[in-house]
């Protein structure tokens, strides 16, 4: 059987790759992304994992060692089940909030304000505060200039399918590098929303890799700006 498209990674820049994978939203094809990060010992850093399958897993090994596995907010865990249990020995870390949802899900290490000191080297993080349903971490990658975004953010310069136009289009994403408009529901405290995105700002941010849509590779930092001007 021949390897599937989506299961080889495509790299972005020394240590940075990502696989693509088919994800419905609602029956709307939004589709995913998995970034997977090599640690300067050489260890795999796995965010957002995408659906489980083993040739992504084949791809993933051939990079490393999986030594965490990460859930960046309280929605994107849906195929850590699957990942944890086919590497029992990386570390599954998630945020605040996610035992009480996923009660059946193993979580090793929960998300704090500063980096592990595992990969505190090359990995900044910032916990978007005053979104306690979303809960999201930012994660900015220092020597690859490279922001990782979840759900803060999406990034369709096009779109294919009526279904995806129309969904981008109410969530007033389509054709643009936004922050859909679902956030103003999650948003409880803005003033603590706006103070976490302050402080990403200060990152040197070059690249933007979203999970839905496309991987923006310049001009992130005013991109990152102007997607949260309504805060």
């Amino acid at each position: 059987m021949p390897t599937p498209p989506d299961a080889a990674p495509h790299g972005l820049a020394d240590d940075v790759f990502v696989f693509e994978a088919p994800f419905s939203l609602f029956g709307v094809p939004v589709g995913g992304r998995m970034t997977v990060l090599r640690l300067p010992d050489g260890g795999l850093w796995v965010h957002s994992p995408v659906a489980f399958t083993p040739e992504r897993r084949a791809a993933v090994e051939a990079l490393g060692k999986v030594r965490f596995l990460v859930a960046p907010n309280l929605f994107h865990h849906l195929h850590l089940p699957d990942w944890a249990a086919a590497f029992p020995d990386a570390r599954v870390v998630a945020p605040a909030g996610l035992r009480a949802k996923q009660p059946a899900l193993r979580i090793d290490q929960e998300l704090e304000d500063t980096p592990d000191p595992a990969w505190a080297p090359v990995l900044d993080q910032m916990h978007v505060r005053g979104m306690p349903q979303l809960n999201e971490f930012l994660f900015f990658h220092r020597p690859s200039r490279t922001l990782l975004v979840t759900d803060l953010a999406f990034h369709y310069p096009r779109a294919v399918g009526w279904k995806l136009r129309a969904y981008l289009w109410l969530d007033g994403v389509l054709g643009r590098f936004a922050a859909p408009r679902f956030l103003r529901l999650f948003t409880k405290d803005r003033e603590a929303a706006r103070a976490a995105l302050q402080r990403a700002l200060r990152w040197d941010v070059e690249r933007v890799v979203v999970c839905h849509g496309q991987v923006l590779e310049h001009g992130g930092h005013k991109a990152l700006h102007d997607a949260f001007t309504w805060l």
